[in-house]
């Protein structure tokens, strides 16, 4: 069983992911803020992380680049889920050490198949 840590301030949106996640038979660990997120990923150790950019104390840029720092959680897929859309957006996300980019609102179809296939390139289930 494959365990993902949410990173995202709205309750509303981690309400949504954690329906959708849960319901796939994925464990979550939650947090509502980037520096809660990144020691819950250093302690935690989750098997792919779906990251808000825009999160209080640290936002999801920074917090993406502590957590690849570390290198037990460097080949741990993170994906940038935001409402950031412009141009150069998707490019900061993944210079920051995100795996993939998702726009909110996101359809949970494609994001479901967005966690499944980079949980399978890292080896998890």
């Amino acid at each position: 069983m494959s365990r993902i840590l949410v990173i995202e301030d709205t309750e509303d949106n981690r309400r949504i992911l954690r329906d959708l996640l849960t319901y796939a038979g994925f464990t979550l660990t939650e947090a509502s803020d980037g520096e809660r997120g990144v020691a819950l990923a250093l302690s935690e150790r989750p098997d792919l992380i779906l990251m808000d950019m825009q999160l209080p104390i640290v936002d999801g840029y920074e917090a993406a680049r502590r957590i690849k720092a570390d290198p037990a959680l460097r080949a741990t897929p993170i994906i940038a889920v935001t409402s950031y859309a412009l141009a150069g957006d998707e490019e900061k996300a993944r210079a920051a050490g995100c795996d993939a980019y998702v726009t909110k609102p996101f359809s949970p179809r494609q994001l479901l198949a967005k966690v499944k296939e980079l949980l399978a390139k890292a080896g998890g289930t």
